[in-house]
């Protein structure tokens, strides 16, 4: 089993930044991508960006593009999201996700098998 826990939400203004950290326990040497996603108040889950971690590709939303920034650091089986320049439709809740095997969809949340309890980001016009 694998276990994600993320920290590093919060309330920020608008055109702020905000780093968020997901720590991962268990299994993690054997992942193949990690990402976060988020969900705001009355919409699904989306993807937000990913990685993957061995080779570190990087892949992102059209919508943060440019904005966000996702790392990881092995050793430290933890992974990052750096947010620049935020906009209050930034605001949800975020989440990391994880999976053990290589999959055919990045963006695709269905095929995430690890999840961690997300963590509050708002942002404030």
């Amino acid at each position: 089993q694998v276990q994600l826990v993320e920290s590093g939400g919060g309330l920020v203004q608008a055109g702020g930044s905000l780093s968020l950290s997901c720590a991962a326990s268990g299994r993690s040497f054997s992942m193949y991508v990690m990402g976060w996603f988020r969900q705001a108040p009355g919409k699904e889950r989306e993807f937000v960006a990913a990685v993957t971690w061995r080779l570190g590709s990087t892949y992102y939303a059209d919508s943060v593009k440019g904005r966000f920034a996702i790392s990881r650091n092995n050793a430290k089986n933890t992974l990052y999201l750096h947010m620049f320049s935020l906009k209050p439709e930034d605001t949800a809740i975020y989440y990391c996700a994880a999976r053990d095997y290589s999959g055919s969809s990045i963006t695709e949340r269905t095929e995430y098998n690890y999840w961690g309890q997300g963590t509050q980001v708002t942002i404030s016009s």
